[in-house]
This record gives structure tokens, sequence and C-alpha cells, in this order.
């Protein structure tokens, strides 16, 4: 894989990033969900169509290469049931979607990223990407 690509590290290392990067790996997994606060936060620009980026496992290592082929900000109550189901974790509707993230975006390691303050609620901006894997 070309070294000059941004890695691109789903979740945190462990049992979570694994799923993913499988899911990835066997082509369910072609949607991801970040909260627009995350970029802010970490002063990145949001990601753009055409971008290519190596999907780093939870030892570190690159596993594959993928490009963004779609990018739209909505409100949390205006994410999509294609979108969901696009992620390829399982979910079946956008209450159960909402559910898993929401839990996530709320937990201590996230916290400790976006700050304690931080709300998240049906205004909250999330940042919706399609993407394929490429070569």
């Amino acid at each position: 894989m070309t070294e000059q690509l941004t890695p691109i590290e789903f979740m945190f290392p462990g049992p979570g990033r694994d799923r993913i990067v499988a899911a990835i790996r066997a082509g369910e997994k072609t949607t991801t969900s970040s909260l627009e606060q995350e970029y802010a936060v970490a002063g990145d620009p949001l990601p753009a169509v055409g971008e290519r980026g190596v999907v780093i496992d939870s030892f570190g290592e690159p596993v594959c290469v993928i490009e963004t082929t779609e990018v739209e900000v909505v409100a949390l109550r205006d994410v999509p049931l294609a979108h969901a189901i696009a992620e390829g974790e399982g979910y079946a509707s956008v209450a159960q979607w909402r559910d898993g993230h929401v839990r996530f975006w709320t937990s201590d390691a996230m916290r400790d990223e976006l700050g304690d303050d931080f709300v998240v609620d049906d205004d909250t901006r999330v940042v919706l990407q399609q993407f394929a894997v490429s070569g």
C-alpha cells in the first residue's frame, strides 16, 4: 500500500475496530459516520470525494485502501436508513444505528476527545461518508 496515503482509523483499537475492518474488507461496510465536532476538535478538514486513505487495523497495520465517493453533513435526526444499513454493522433501523452511535459518541473515550460538555442531540451535525475499497 502507498505510504503517502492518510491513515484512517475506525473507532479505537480493539474488538470494535476489528469488526469494522473485517466488514470493510468483506464489502459489507460502505459507509461511516462521524461527528462534525470530531473534525473541528482535531483541526482536520472534512473528508472529500475522491480522497483515498489507508485503513489501519488494531495493531497499526495497513489493511486496505478506501476512496471516498460521497460526503454529506446532516443533523442526527436526518440520517437515512440506507446509510445506517450500509454501515454493515447489522443495523436494521435508524433507531438501532442511532443507539449504537450515541453510545459510542458519549463514551468516556470520546468524551476525552470532544470534552465533557459536548452534547449529542437531534441537531448534532453528522458527517455521512460513503466509500469504496480501491486499489
